[in-house]
């Protein structure tokens, strides 16, 4: 296994036979748990989403589309960490572990959670890890939030 702070890099496997036959592949990656919800989430070009963790749910990325920057916290220092990921990439992201993903280009991924997002009391915790930019922080402003319109569920 190889880890990325404590986030989990999946690799993907191949059924060479897939290539073989000529019409492309097919890779599988297999959670260590039941996927209950899935989400595709699509992100503009260096724009961000995360910088939260969740302590209701463990959840796995699969990017689909684009490239991006993770930030994650190394689980040693809890120094803020980054690295590169595009099409093809997995994660899983263990309960507790902070992350954000900065969209280098127009990108898509597919989220995918152990626990529907509608059953958490709180399914997610702020930790900012990467500054939003100011076109976010005004639209959040004039929506009535700080960091995201869930904030807006609790009143």
């Amino acid at each position: 296994m190889v880890k990325f702070g404590n986030i989990e890099i999946m690799f993907g496997g191949c059924n060479v036979s897939t290539i073989k036959d000529g019409r492309g592949s097919l890779y599988s990656w297999v959670p260590k748990e039941p996927i209950l919800e899935f989400n595709l989430v699509q992100f503009s070009k260096s724009k961000i989403r995360g910088n939260h963790y969740h302590l209701e749910f463990n959840e796995y990325i699969l990017i689909v589309d684009g490239t991006f920057s993770l930030v994650t916290k190394d689980s040693d220092t809890g120094e803020e960490i980054a690295m590169i990921a595009s099409k093809g990439s997995c994660f899983h992201i263990p309960k507790g572990t902070p992350h954000a993903l900065v969209a280098s280009s127009d990108a898509t991924l597919v989220s995918f959670l152990t626990k529907p997002w509608d059953e958490c009391d709180q399914p997610i915790f702020r930790e900012a890890l990467v500054p939003q930019d100011s076109d976010y922080n005004k639209y959040a402003e004039q929506q009535g939030f700080v960091y995201s319109a869930e904030e807006l569920k609790k009143e």
